[in-house]
């Protein structure tokens, strides 16, 4: 369950700095920056683009991270076997 609330806090706390509700500017945010890079989106998308991506990736890994742990605590678990 640890790693599915840390990749649930990370989902929130991107969503809230993206709409300005997060953690004040001058610390970088995963949703601040995708929130600073929506003014270049014609110009230069990668800065959104790779934020989103990173956030995608680490939310995934943690989500992984939890059913390998399980899997391993656990393994007469079937998965619908």
């Amino acid at each position: 369950m640890g790693t599915l609330w840390t990749a649930t806090a990370i989902r929130i706390e991107a969503n809230l700095s993206f709409i300005g509700l997060g953690v004040p500017p001058p610390t970088p945010t995963w949703g601040g920056i995708i929130r600073e890079g929506m003014d270049y989106l014609s110009n230069a998308s990668w800065i959104s683009l790779f934020s989103g991506v990173a956030i995608l990736i680490t939310v995934l890994s943690f989500n992984m991270l939890g059913d390998g742990i399980r899997d391993i605590i656990d393994p007469h678990i079937t998965h619908g076997v």
